[in-house]
């Protein structure tokens, strides 16, 4: 990612390049591993410009995290706001997070990946971010509606999501043989089994 040469960016344009810069770089080389002279060198901007949108590199990787998460939260309010069923959500949010690790593996690598508290001290983990608190509440209301099995909230959004994550991270590190879309379907069919609500019993065979 490189602005064009003898082309002047600004505004907008200038921030959203430094950011998918600094998420190349960070993903190759890591956060120390990677200087502001680096992105800027990459970037093609000057070194004044990156200060003045965002002041030094640990405020720089503060706004490429909350971006990246930014732009996850949006993709799951859509999944959720599409259907109102917890198994259509559940299954959508989990292909959500595989296109999403398909399309933008580094996107992904760091937002999952990262030691993001080692230089960002004062951020919070990441299963405490707002897109992690959807899958959350995706939980809670097909609790709410008695479509799923009664246990503690977090145990479940575990079981839930938690085996589709780690899909991610095999994807991630090479791990699989194929893509991860050919994964979907079964995983989504045993998180789902392993969450909803028991069918009621058939006790007309007992009875009779």
């Amino acid at each position: 990612m490189t602005a064009s040469p003898g082309k002047v960016v600004r505004g907008e344009t200038l921030r959203k390049l430094v950011l998918d810069t600094a998420l190349e770089r960070f993903s190759a080389d890591g956060y120390f591993n990677t200087s502001i002279h680096d992105i800027r060198r990459q970037a093609g901007v000057s070194i004044g410009s990156i200060y003045h949108h965002f002041g030094n590199k640990e405020a720089l990787a503060k706004a490429l995290y909350d971006d990246l998460l930014q732009r996850m939260d949006a993709g799951l309010q859509q999944v959720m706001e599409e259907s109102q069923d917890c198994r259509t959500r559940c299954d959508g949010i989990i292909a959500f997070l595989f296109e999403t690790t398909a399309q933008a593996p580094q996107t992904m690598r760091f937002v999952l990946e990262s030691r993001h508290r080692e230089f960002l001290p004062d951020e919070p983990p990441v299963c405490s971010s707002q897109p992690f608190q959807r899958m959350r509440e995706c939980i809670e209301q097909g609790m709410a509606a008695g479509e799923l099995r009664p246990m503690e909230v977090p145990v479940a959004a575990t079981v839930a999501f938690g085996g589709a994550i780690r899909l991610l991270h095999l994807y991630l590190d090479g791990v699989l043989d194929r893509p991860l879309s050919d994964f979907s379907p079964d995983m989504q069919e045993a998180a789902w089994r392993a969450i909803a609500m028991d069918p009621p019993r058939n006790t007309t065979r007992e009875n009779a």
